[in-house]
C-alpha cells in the first residue's frame, strides 16, 4: 500500500446561518470527495463536522501523491506520417513538435483500423499537499451560499466573516492563503467557555479535542442527539412528552456549540388559547420547545437549548420566562381580537389580496374553488352545499392578525374560527384539510368536505398557471405546483376516489373561461399529472416498461391507471407475456405500415382461408365473450390472465398465414383480424412496450 495520511480542514467563521448550516457541512464535505476523487487520490473514509463557528472535514487515510501513469498521444496514421521517399510529413514533423521529441522516439501501434504513430510518456504523479489548495478552493466555490458577501476589508467573498484556517495534512500544515487568512495548526474553541486557541494534534484528535479542551461538540449529529435526548429527559421530568420539531431540532443544532437544557414556565391562563398558537408562538419566535402531557394538551412549561453552563441556571431561566411573556400576550390579544368578527364577514376583504396578476384575487379563486368543490363532492359521495361553504370560507383566516404573525396556522386557525362561529363539524375541519398533504408522506383529508376543497383548490391553481404560460421549470416552482400534483394523486389514489381527472380539469377551465390564454391547457395538464404519476408509480415498485404500457392508453382516472398498472405487473411475470408482447409489437408494426391501426372493420368469416386464421378468429370471439364483463367490472388481472391463453393461437398465425397477401379483400380481412386482436389487449394496455 502507497504511504498515506490522514487530512484535516477547518474553516473558522463567525456564526453560520443556522438553517443553511448542515446543508453547507454536506456539501463541503462533497466538495472535498470530489476533488481528491477528480485528483485520482485513494482514502478510506471521510467524515464532515459543523458548528455554529465552523466547517470541517477529516479524510482518512488519503495517498501522499497521486500514482504515476503512462499518457498516451495518438498522431497522425502511417500512411500519412511519411511521404512516398519515406520522410516524414509536415504533419509528423508538427506532433512531434508539439510532444517536444523527435520523430524517432514516437511509437508504432496497431489497430483494427490501421497503424499509428503515438507518443509514450511516464507522467509522475503531482504530490497531494500540492493538490489540496486548489481542492480546497473550488469546495468553497461551489458551496450553495445565494449571496456571497465581501467582509470589511478582507479579501473575498463568503457567507461570514472567516477567522481561521486549520489544514493539516499528516503532522505538517498545508500553507496557503484564504479568504483572509493564512492556513495553521490553531483551532479555537467556545466562545465564551474557552476562547483561547487549541493547538489540534491530528486529524484523528481533532473533534476529541474541541469537546475536552474547547467546549465544542463539532460532530452535528452528536450534537443533535444530544440536545434530543436533554429535550425529551427534561419533559420526563415536567412529567410530559416534548413536541419534538425536526426542523426546529436542526436550527437549534446549527444554533448552538455547547448544548444546556433548561426549562421554564409560563402562566396557565395560555392554555386556553389553541394550543397550535402557543407551540408556533414558542417555536418560531424563541426557538423552544413546547411539552404536553400524555393525553397532548399543552403543559404550562417549556424548554430552551443554551450555548452555555451558566453558573446561575435560575437567572437564565428567569430571563427566558420573561421573554416569552409579551410573544405569548400578543397570541393571547390576536386570539381575542379575531374572534371578535366571523370568518363569513371576512370574505371582503380577501378582494385586497392578489393570488396572481392574470388570475384575480384571493376572493375571485375563492368563488371558483367554490363551485369545483361542490361538483367534486357530488361526485365523491360528499354533501355539495357543505363543500361548497368550506371553499367560501377556506382563506378567510388569511385576514386574521393570528395569520398574520403566524402564517404556518393558517387552515389550523381557519377550523378553530369556524367551530366558534357554529359552522358545521364538516366545514371546520375541512378549512384545516384543504392544504393536506403539506408534504410528502404527509396524512390526507378525510371529511368529504376536506377532500373536495383541497382536490378543487390544488386543480384550479394547476389549471391557472398553466392556462396562463406559467407552468413550473426545473429550478422554478413559485407556485408549488409539483406537490399540488402530486397532493391530488394521493388524495384520490389513496382514498380509492372513482373520479376522472380530465373531467375535473375540463370543469376548472370552465371556471377560468376568458381569463386563460394558452390552449389545449387540459392535455398539458394531464401530461403534468403522468409525469408526476410516473414518480409515484415507481415509489410503490412498478417498473418502467409496465408504466409505459399503461401509459400508452392513457387511462384518465388515477386509481383505474393503478388498477391497470396492478395487472398489467401481474402479467408480465406469466410464461405467456414475452411471447404475447412481441406478437403484439409485429402486429401494431404491421398496422402502422398499413395506415390500418385502429379500423374497426368487422371481420368477414368468408374470407377466411387459412386453418391458423380462422382458429385466431374462433379464439376472438371465445375470449372476447369472458373478457367483456371482466372489462366492466375492471377487473384487469383477470382480463389479461384470459388474454395469455391467446399465445399459441397468435404465434399460430403469425406461422402460417401471410398478412400481405396481393388479394385486398383477403388482405383487408387479416388487418381487421389483427386490429380486433390488439383492441382486446389495448382495453387494458399496450403489452408491446414490456421489455424481457
Amino acid at each position: 500500500m502507497s504511504d498515506v495520511r490522514d487530512l484535516l480542514i477547518e474553516l473558522g467563521t463567525e456564526e453560520l446561518p443556522p438553517k443553511a448550516l448542515k446543508k453547507l457541512m454536506q456539501a463541503f464535505e462533497a466538495g472535498i470527495e470530489k476533488g481528491l476523487t477528480k485528483a485520482e487520490l485513494k482514502f478510506s473514509a471521510i467524515k464532515a463536522y459543523a458548528a455554529p463557528r465552523r466547517l470541517a472535514v477529516v479524510v482518512t487515510d488519503v495517498e501522499v501523491r497521486q500514482q504515476d501513469r503512462l499518457v498516451e498521444r495518438r498522431g497522425p496514421a502511417i500512411k500519412a506520417a511519411f511521404d512516398e521517399d519515406g520522410n516524414a510529413t509536415k504533419a509528423l514533423q508538427g506532433f512531434a513538435r508539439s510532444c517536444g521529441v523527435s520523430v524517432d522516439d514516437l511509437e508504432k501501434m496497431e489497430t483494427e483500423k490501421g497503424a499509428w504513430l503515438v507518443y509514450k510518456q511516464q507522467q509522475q504523479g503531482a504530490h497531494t499537499v500540492d493538490l489540496i489548495p486548489e481542492i480546497l478552493q473550488q469546495s468553497l466555490k461551489d458551496l450553495p451560499i445565494p449571496k456571497r458577501m465581501r467582509w470589511g476589508n478582507l479579501p473575498g467573498e463568503f457567507v461570514r466573516p472567516v477567522h481561521w484556517l486549520v489544514l493539516l495534512f499528516g503532522d505538517d500544515v498545508v500553507p496557503v492563503e484564504l479568504l483572509g487568512v493564512t492556513s495553521g495548526q490553531d483551532s479555537y474553541g467556545h466562545r465564551f467557555h474557552h476562547p483561547e486557541a487549541i493547538r489540534i494534534q491530528s486529524a484523528q484528535t481533532y473533534a476529541a479535542q474541541l469537546e475536552t479542551e474547547g467546549h465544542v461538540v463539532v460532530d452535528m449529529n452528536k450534537r443533535r442527539d444530544a440536545i434530543n435526548g436533554q429535550v425529551i429527559e427534561l419533559a420526563t421530568k415536567l412529567g410530559g412528552e416534548a413536541v419534538l420539531n425536526e426542523d426546529l431540532l436542526d436550527e437549534v443544532t446549527g444554533l448552538v456549540e455547547w448544548p444546556v437544557a433548561l426549562s421554564g414556565s409560563y402562566d396557565e391562563r395560555f392554555l386556553e388559547l389553541p394550543a397550535e398558537a402557543l407551540i408556533s408562538s414558542m417555536e418560531e419566535h424563541q426557538k423552544y420547545f413546547a411539552v404536553r402531557d400524555k393525553a397532548g394538551a399543552l403543559l404550562p412549561y417549556f424548554i430552551t437549548i443554551c450555548n452555555i453552563e451558566s453558573q446561575d441556571p435560575a437567572q437564565v431561566i428567569a430571563g427566558n420566562e420573561r421573554v416569552i411573556l409579551p410573544r405569548l400576550s400578543d397570541s393571547a390579544f390576536f386570539w381575542e381580537k379575531d374572534r371578535k368578527q366571523p370568518l363569513a364577514e371576512r370574505q371582503e376583504q380577501l378582494k385586497t389580496i392578489v393570488f396572481q396578476n392574470k388570475l384575480g384575487t384571493v376572493y375571485d379563486k375563492s368563488a371558483r374553488v367554490a363551485k369545483l368543490a361542490a361538483a367534486i363532492a357530488a361526485k365523491i359521495g360528499g354533501d355539495a352545499e357543505l363543500a361548497e361553504r368550506a371553499a367560501l370560507l377556506a382563506k378567510c383566516d388569511l385576514v386574521t392578525e393570528m395569520v398574520g404573525e403566524f402564517p404556518d396556522l393558517q387552515g389550523i386557525m381557519g377550523r378553530y374560527y369556524a367551530r366558534l362561529d357554529g359552522e358545521h363539524d364538516e366545514v371546520a375541519e375541512a378549512l384545516d384539510e384543504q392544504y393536506l398533504p403539506r408534504f410528502a408522506g404527509d396524512k390526507l383529508p378525510q371529511t368529504k368536505s376536506g377532500q373536495a376543497v383541497s382536490l378543487a383548490e390544488k386543480l384550479d391553481t394547476l389549471v391557472g398557471l398553466f392556462g396562463i404560460g406559467q407552468p413550473p421549470t426545473g429550478v422554478k416552482d413559485p407556485f408549488a405546483l409539483r406537490r399540488a400534483a402530486l397532493g391530488v394523486l394521493r388524495i384520490i389514489i389513496d382514498n380509492d376516489l372513482d373520479i376522472d381527472l380530465v373531467d375535473l380539469l375540463e370543469q376548472a377551465n370552465q371556471g377560468l373561461d376568458g381569463v386563460l390564454s394558452e390552449e389545449n391547457v387540459t392535455a398539458q395538464v394531464m401530461r403534468y399529472f403522468y409525469d408526476r404519476l410516473r414518480g409515484y408509480a415507481a415509489d410503490q415498485g412498478v417498473k418502467s416498461d409496465v408504466f409505459e404500457a399503461v401509459l400508452a392508453v392513457k387511462p384518465t382516472k388515477p386509481i383505474d391507471f393503478m388498477q391497470r398498472l396492478k395487472a398489467v405487473s401481474a402479467f408480465r411475470e406469466l410464461e405467456q407475456a414475452k411471447a404475447l408482447a412481441a406478437g403484439n409489437k409485429r402486429i401494431g408494426n404491421i398496422l402502422r405500415k398499413n395506415d390500418a391501426e385502429g379500423d374497426d372493420s368487422i371481420i368477414d368469416n368468408n374470407l377466411l382461408q387459412e386453418a391458423a386464421e380462422k382458429a385466431l378468429a374462433n379464439k376472438l370471439t371465445d375470449i372476447t365473450a369472458v373478457v367483456q364483463p371482466l372489462m366492466e367490472t375492471a377487473d384487469y388481472t383477470a382480463v389479461l390472465t384470459s388474454l395469455a391463453g391467446m399465445r399459441e393461437t397468435v404465434d399460430g398465425f403469425f406461422d402460417e398465414v401471410m398478412v400481405m397477401v396481393d388479394d385486398e379483400a383477403i388482405r383487408q380481412n387479416r388487418l381487421a383480424l389483427l386490429n380486433q386482436t390488439r383492441a382486446l389487449f389495448l382495453g387494458v394496455a399496450d403489452i408491446s412496450y414490456l421489455q424481457e
